[in-house]
């Protein structure tokens, strides 16, 4: 049960947002290490969206989660070896990064009859700690996964490197924004960009700013939270 002072942080929070954000701007909430209680709390104050990072941690909330209220992504680094887990309980994967990767969920989502709705994850500074597909790569890469049978691509995904500096995070999403508009322009099959997923608790005003039709908030809804540490097999 969540006290009083959790509801009404939640409720601040998801109000505070939804309140200055364009209706054209979906809110998604981060909710890894947040409870199934405080999720579905969330949903009551309007969150419509939420995004798990970890495959277990999705499996053991997914039969609590308002499913009637919340459209469920996810939001992590995706193993090929748990895309069968999590397809048929996911509508969208925002972390694809690999062609084999692509392949696996296609096949999977074959498997249980859907197309899966995905993002080219694009790792936007460069940095070796993340992954994702090179700036300069991403129009040749979405165009070689749009071919498979079982996946629509729907637009990309990125986290920019650390700053507190405004004007470097313009810079990385403004990057971001030209190659999502850029892949937008050649009109190739099975490819509908509709969605710039990017911008998070700290950035994510500026983001919008700069062309982001997605936001995943985490720590801004939910407030500071407790991670486990995560298993090899994670």
């Amino acid at each position: 049960m969540l006290d009083s002072a959790e509801r009404a942080l939640i409720k601040k929070n998801v109000e505070g947002i939804l309140s200055v954000l364009p209706s054209e701007v979906t809110l998604l909430a981060a909710s890894k290490g947040a409870s199934v209680e405080k999720i579905n709390y969330a949903a009551e104050c309007g969150v419509k969206v939420i995004g798990e990072n970890r495959v277990d941690e999705l499996l053991s909330k997914y039969d609590g989660i308002d499913k009637s209220k919340l459209d469920i992504h996810f939001i992590g680094h995706l193993q090929t070896n748990k895309v069968k887990y999590i397809i048929d309980k996911v509508s969208l994967i925002h972390s694809v990064d690999s062609l084999h990767l692509a392949e696996e969920i296609s096949k999977r989502a074959g498997k249980v009859g859907k197309v899966m709705r995905v993002l080219v994850e694009v790792n936007i500074g460069g940095e070796i700690s993340k992954s994702g597909v090179a700036p300069e790569e991403t129009a040749e890469f979405v165009k070689k996964i749009a071919v498979l049978p079982n996946i629509s691509v729907s637009g990309l995904m990125c986290i920019p490197p650390k700053s507190d500096d405004d004007e470097k995070n313009s810079a990385f999403f403004k990057k971001i924004k030209q190659i999502f508009i850029d892949i937008s322009g050649k009109k190739v099959d099975n490819i509908n960009m509709g969605i710039l997923s990017m911008g998070m608790s700290s950035d994510w005003k500026t983001a919008v700013e700069c062309g982001s039709t997605m936001i995943r908030v985490g720590s801004g809804i939910f407030g500071a939270r407790y991670y486990p540490p995560v298993s090899q097999a994670d």
